[in-house]
């Protein structure tokens, strides 16, 4: 099995026509459905996102989806990523390794709106992370994220996964752009996976705890250090 290392200098050696070429023969336009931004049944929206990525989004302006957020608390945009916990008395407890978006009450994403219409729209778009600016597709190298739904189509290293906008026209500068960001949300998981391992110690949460272990370190559920006391 490859190392992280050796697939961070693969992802680092990505062609972005490859890519490209990749992304338009398999075509995608966003139909703006929300499906990628909301729960289904009981299923919450989960996307991962970085430590960096929560800053930025911390330091939007405030938006009328998330209340009493001036500025917003590092709990306004990021939950620990459910996989890994165990129900107990008190809620979910453990270790995860990751962070996911924060959701509403129904289980969508908290930065997600629709109009009158029920055409959907991201309220912090220009600091979305990068999993939601290159969705639906990933890179299929090992130590990458899968975003939510099966890969139902793929061409090269690229994996397409469900979406209504998938086998529509799509142009070149488009591709290109979206290969660019393929590429760089590569990198970016694979240095963190790498952070994260390199990181990781062992910790032993008290009942009703969760620890977050991130390239950063152990954190709270509200982004701060166990080290901090």
């Amino acid at each position: 099995m490859n190392s992280l290392e050796a697939e961070l200098e693969q992802a680092r050696t990505l062609l972005i026509d490859e890519l490209a070429d990749s992304i338009e023969s398999i075509g995608f336009e966003c139909t703006r459905c929300g499906a990628c931004c909301t729960g289904h049944g009981e299923d919450e929206h989960t996307a991962t996102i970085f430590p960096d990525e929560v800053r930025t989004l911390q330091g939007d302006e405030p938006d009328d989806n998330i209340p009493e957020t001036s500025p917003r608390e590092w709990r306004d945009v990021a939950r620990p990523m459910p996989y890994g916990l165990v129900d107990g008395p008190e809620g979910l407890e453990g270790e995860t390794f990751e962070w996911a978006l924060q959701t509403d009450g129904c289980g969508d994403c908290v930065f997600y709106t629709e109009d009158d219409h029920a055409i959907g729209a991201c309220t912090a778009h220009s600091d979305r992370p990068l999993i939601c600016q290159t969705y639906p597709f990933s890179v299929d190298l090992a130590g990458t994220s899968q975003p939510m739904g099966e890969a139902v189509d793929e061409a090269g290293l690229v994996r397409a996964h469900e979406c209504e906008g998938l086998g529509r026209e799509i142009s070149r500068e488009e591709a290109e752009s979206l290969a660019r960001t393929l590429k760089k949300r590569a990198i970016r998981e694979l240095e963190e996976a790498i952070g994260v391992r390199d990181a990781y110690t062992p910790a032993t949460p008290d009942t009703g705890e969760i620890v977050v272990h991130d390239s950063e370190g152990q954190k709270r559920i509200d982004g701060t250090s166990l080290e901090d006391g």
